[in-house]
């Protein structure tokens, strides 16, 4: 796994983008190394630059368990 992997980025998750809350809620499709292909509600498939961007879990964050 590289620098700018989340393991708990993986497809299935419910995520929400930090800045574009109108994009709605989104699902993780696909995880390419830093770039994250999430569908969401109002915006449609996005690739997301994980370097750049923190996804923000909807629900339970799993890292909270630690």
């Amino acid at each position: 796994m590289g620098p700018f992997s989340d393991p708990f980025l993986e497809p299935g998750v419910l995520v929400r983008h930090p800045v574009h809350d109108d994009w709605g809620l989104g699902q993780v499709q696909s995880v390419a190394g830093r770039k994250v292909t999430v569908n969401f509600e109002h915006a449609g498939k996005q690739v997301i630059d994980a370097a750049v961007v923190r996804l923000e879990f909807v629900g339970d964050d799993p890292r909270d368990g630690r």
